[in-house]
C-alpha cells in the first residue's frame, strides 16, 4: 500500500511540474510536454502529418544551410519490425541519412540530429507519439538497398512516428528527467 502510494505522490508531483511549466507559446508547451512514445496504436499516421513533419525537418537549420540530409520514408510495417522493436501496424519510420562526403568544418551528423528533432517536435505538436533511435541504425545500414538509403548517404538516426495510445502520457511513460541544477553550467 505504502508503495502504491508513494507512486501516486510522484506522479502528482510530476503532474504539477508538468502543467506548472506551462507558457503562452505552443512550441514552447508541445516540448515541456513531450516525450519518447513507447506505446502506438494501429491506426496509420496520414500522408498529410507525414508531409507536414517532413516540411519541418527540411526547415531545419543546418551549417551553411547546405542541407546535406536525404529523409526516407518507410510504412512497410514489415521492414519497420526488422528496425525496431515496437513496431506497429499504421507507424511510419522516417530514417535520416546524410552525405558521406562533406566539406571542412561540417557536421552532418549534428545537422542531421536538428532535422530529426524538428520532426519529433512536429509530430507531438500534431498530436502523435514520436521515439528516436541510433541504436537499430546497423540494421538500416547492412540492407541500404532494401531501406532504400540513397548512394551517398548514410544512415544517421531513424524516427518512428505513430498514433498514441491513449492509456499513456507523458507522466506515465516518460523516464525522470534529470533536474536544471543536474544539468545547466553558468560560466563567467
Amino acid at each position: 500500500m505504502r508503495t502504491k502510494f508513494s507512486l501516486l505522490v510522484i506522479a502528482l508531483f510530476l503532474n504539477i511540474q508538468l502543467f506548472a511549466q506551462n507558457s503562452e507559446n505552443e512550441v514552447v508547451n508541445t516540448i515541456l510536454s513531450g516525450y519518447t512514445a513507447r506505446s502506438f496504436t494501429v491506426d496509420p499516421v496520414s500522408d498529410q502529418d507525414i508531409d507536414l513533419i517532413l516540411q519541418c525537418g527540411i526547415k531545419s537549420p543546418s551549417a551553411r544551410n547546405s542541407q546535406l540530409w536525404k529523409f526516407t520514408v518507410i510504412k512497410d510495417t514489415a521492414l519497420v519490425s526488422q528496425t525496431v522493436r515496437n513496431a506497429t501496424p499504421g507507424n511510419v519510420m522516417i530514417i535520416v541519412s546524410g552525405a558521406e562526403e562533406t566539406k571542412e568544418g561540417m557536421n552532418v551528423d549534428f545537422d542531421c540530429a536538428l532535422a530529426t528533432e524538428n520532426m519529433f517536435v512536429a509530430a507531438q505538436g500534431l498530436g502523435l507519439g514520436a521515439h528516436i533511435y541510433t541504436g537499430p541504425i546497423r540494421n538500416v545500414k547492412s540492407k541500404l538497398l532494401e531501406y532504400g538509403i540513397p548512394t551517398g548517404y548514410r544512415p544517421i538516426a531513424i524516427l518512428q512516428i505513430g498514433n498514441i495510445e491513449n492509456s499513456v502520457d507523458a507522466v506515465s511513460s516518460a523516464s525522470p528527467r534529470k533536474s536544471k541544477e543536474e544539468v545547466v553550467n553558468f560560466g563567467k
